[in-house]
């Protein structure tokens, strides 16, 4: 596709930009640049693992953070469009036997959605004994937080709700009656033909896969920062992802997701151009921008601690959407 000289100048400025960044240490990962959902531009940068001295490549997969609650939004509006609930009534009428009843009768489905539910709970806990790998269910998420009080009145105000986003994929379950990953799968990822995308298990993670590095852990490092030394992410990984985040996709499987959403292939998914969302947490971060004036799309995947693939996608929109 034929790029104008503006254009062409504005990909050789932050083309520059991105590998002083990768040259110095700030940046990791997988940059793809589309237009009318054809890339113009791709490309990896730095390591997927440090250790074994294995590069990034543009097929590599990354964690995608809070990214995945971008998919459970669109299978509690697919349920909702079938009949199987109502975003405006609430949780007590979709869930009867929601543990914590004065929660249930309190909140609305449309309320958690928006994080303006008062469901709190510190998801990134491990349950008494046991180590974070140990999570690894819907179930296993929801024991942490399942009878703490509400943090404030519903629809009062809105506060990012990681335990609100565990609710919602346990509702998905129940209304769908299939497992909230098969779901997804089913409703999702095979129409869209993101092949390279899921939650696994630490132990059977896809082969291409990142290893997360951060500079927040470690003797010397408690506060991070460009100074610290960077380590290996797993130790702060759950057992496997959740309704919440923690899955991986790779850069050309959340292409395939903007042009399937821009074909309208995925029931009740919102238009191209209504997608800019990102995730991150300790060794991961990525930022995904679709239907942008001109017409690109913005992808951006790295296994280093945020704002590192945020950062990167403001330069190139910036430089394209000037």
């Amino acid at each position: 596709m034929t790029l104008t000289l503006a254009v062409l100048i504005a990909v050789q400025s932050w083309q520059v930009t991105v590998d002083s960044l990768a040259n110095r240490g700030d940046f990791s990962g997988v940059v793809l640049v589309a237009r009318s959902g054809v890339p113009t531009f791709e490309r990896a940068y730095g390591m997927a693992d440090r250790e074994a001295g294995r590069a990034n490549t543009v097929a590599t997969s990354f964690n995608l953070g809070s990214i995945n609650k971008f998919f459970t939004q669109i299978a509690v509006r697919q349920l909702a469009a079938a009949g199987k609930l109502d975003l405006d009534s609430t949780l007590a009428r979709a869930w009867p036997d929601y543990p914590n009843p004065d929660v249930a009768r309190r909140v609305t489905i449309r309320q958690i959605l928006e994080h303006r539910a008062g469901i709190q709970g510190n998801i990134f806990a491990a349950p008494p004994g046991k180590t974070r790998q140990d999570v690894s269910s819907l179930a296993d998420y929801f024991d942490l937080f399942k009878s703490q009080p509400l943090q404030f009145e519903p629809g009062s105000r809105q506060q990012y709700s990681n335990a609100g986003y565990i609710v919602l994929g346990l509702l998905v379950e129940k209304l769908s009656g299939e497992n909230y990953f098969e779901y997804i799968n089913k409703h999702i990822y095979e129409p869209a033909g993101m092949t390279e995308t899921g939650s696994w298990r630490m132990e059977r993670w896809p082969a291409n896969t990142a290893i997360g590095y951060t500079r927040g852990g470690g003797e010397g490092a408690a506060r991070g920062g460009e100074g610290a030394a960077l380590s290996r992410n797993t130790d702060f990984l759950p057992g496997k992802g959740s309704s919440a985040g923690g899955g991986y996709s790779t850069a050309h499987d959340l292409l395939r997701l903007l042009n399937a959403l821009r074909a309208h292939k995925i029931l009740n998914g919102p238009e191209a151009g209504m997608v800019g969302i990102a995730g991150g947490a300790p060794g991961l971060n990525a930022a995904m921008e679709g239907g942008l004036e001109g017409g690109y799309d913005v992808i951006v995947l790295a296994n280093l601690d945020p704002p590192a693939a945020e950062r990167v996608s403001r330069l190139i929109r910036g430089a394209l959407t000037p």
